[in-house]
């Protein structure tokens, strides 16, 4: 679970993830487990008809306007603290009735985690955990239709000690200030690292592709010689790409000023990428581009394949977002930028032009889905750039939701060359056998497998 609090960890002793039946139902009768601005606890939770939907709603939505929260289900309680287990359904079926109406009754949708923890002498019945982290897009909005008349024209609810109460239209208004503020930050964040990372490169006037992601709500990775030499043999042992096999591996991993830097390839050569992994949890990505040289009439200009750019933008990608999430500890969501450019100094916070020959221009080579090259686009594009918003879980499991974050940046990337889409992935999570043209890649192949990303042939 995304979610962390040391008090409650406290109580019960261990993390959300893996606190058993017992150790819940332990708090029984116990005064310092009572209800607070971080934790509710709930006989029974139905969410059914519109009181119950709505009232499912306000106790979400108060937790993430304010400082995240937990709410636990399966124990009565006795002004505020825990007095009698009365197990509670802990179903799949009721899990995703939960994550229904807290999708279609709030606005913007809060995300929830749900965790059963069933009793063992009654399957099916237990506790259930439902965890609220904090909001990078408050303040959210009850949706539902209010049962009871209120004065309140405004439904924001948020957390105030143990109980729940409606934000004024000032407090709203500096909520929604503090949200574009904080999207403001995210934007300056991106740039800062896309420049410091530019800067790191060697000279080169051949086409890379830069990535860049900032989560929503940043970690905090811990640097000190323990913790760098861990680190340093988990990204030595990283592959170089995605599914690449086991002799693969980064050459460089060092540390830098509050990050640290993998880096594989020759600087001078066609192969180079280098990975700088802040210890915000936000990161940055290079590498070159696989390309040909190609002649038209007396016109020399460099051609990368559709495939070669969505290879590297999953590798980038699936680095990123584990790091971020695993390392950093960053939670929720991550803003991410992609940039294809013909040279490094193409990149509008890119280093000056290397005195380098040649220097040509960038074409996209246009497929059909059968992966049958049609040539090149018409017109050259020195810098095309994208920009996405998904959720860290989804880049750092590495599987469909990582294809569908790949895919729509990539398609905005070759859209900038005149072409719709890639070939390669689609939208929907799925690999495209026969859109990569020369025949799909036996890492990619590999790690598709590996992760039960779909292929439609």
């Amino acid at each position: 679970m995304d979610f962390r609090s040391r008090r409650i960890e406290g109580l019960l002793g261990k993390s959300l993830d893996i606190v058993t039946y017992h150790e819940i139902a332990s708090l029984e009768g116990n005064p310092d487990a009572a209800e607070a601005e971080d934790l509710d606890w709930k006989r029974q939770l139905l969410a059914q008809g519109p009181e119950g939907k709505e009232e499912f709603a306000k106790d979400i939505v108060s937790f993430a306007n304010h400082l995240g929260g937990v709410i636990l289900v399966g124990m009565a309680d006795a002004k505020g603290i825990p007095s009698a287990v009365m197990d509670s359904d802990v179903s799949d079926a009721h899990k995703r009735h939960l994550e229904g109406v807290a999708a279609t009754s709030t606005a913007p949708p809060v995300r929830i985690q749900l965790r059963s923890v069933h009793n063992p002498a009654s399957p099916g019945q237990g506790f259930l955990i439902i965890a609220v982290p904090k909001s990078p897009q408050a303040p959210h909005a009850v949706t539902a239709p209010p049962v009871k008349e209120t004065g309140q024209a405004l439904r924001y609810p948020r957390r105030s000690g143990s109980r729940t109460r409606w934000l004024s239209e000032s407090e709203v208004a500096t909520a929604y200030y503090g949200r574009l503020a904080a999207v403001a930050d995210r934007e300056r964040r991106l740039e800062e690292i896309e420049r410091e990372l530019l800067s790191s490169l060697p000279a080169s006037n051949i086409p890379h592709l830069i990535v860049a992601l900032t989560p929503e709500v940043p970690g905090d990775m811990l640097l000190s010689q323990e913790s760098f030499a861990r680190y340093r043999d988990h990204l030595r042992a990283w592959p170089t790409s995605l599914g690449a096999d086991s002799e693969q591996h980064y050459r460089d991993v060092r540390i830098g000023s509050r990050r640290l830097v993998v880096v594989d390839g020759q600087e001078g050569g066609y192969v180079f990428q280098r990975g700088e992994l802040h210890r915000d949890g936000s990161g940055a990505f290079a590498a070159r581009i696989r390309f040909h040289e190609r002649t038209q009439g007396i016109s020399k200009y460099n051609s990368v394949g559709p495939g070669a750019l969505v290879y590297w933008l999953l590798t980038g990608l699936h680095l990123l977002g584990v790091h971020s999430r695993d390392r950093a500890a960053a939670i929720g969501t991550a803003v991410i930028r992609a940039s294809v450019v013909d040279a490094p100094h193409s990149h509008p916070r890119g280093p000056a032009q290397p005195a380098m020959s040649p220097m040509l221009p960038l074409r996209m080579e246009i497929m059909d889905p059968d992966g049958f090259s049609l040539g090149e686009s018409e017109r050259p594009c020195a810098y095309a750039v994208s920009q996405a918003v998904t959720f860290l879980d989804n880049l750092a499991e590495g599987g469909v939701g990582l294809v569908q974050a790949a895919a729509l940046l990539a398609d905005e990337l070759v859209q900038a060359h005149g072409i719709p889409e890639v070939p390669s992935i689609t939208g929907a999570g799925e690999i495209r056998v026969s859109g990569w043209g020369g025949g799909l890649p036996p890492e990619i192949s590999r790690w598709a497998e590996q992760h039960n990303v779909p292929n439609s042939g």
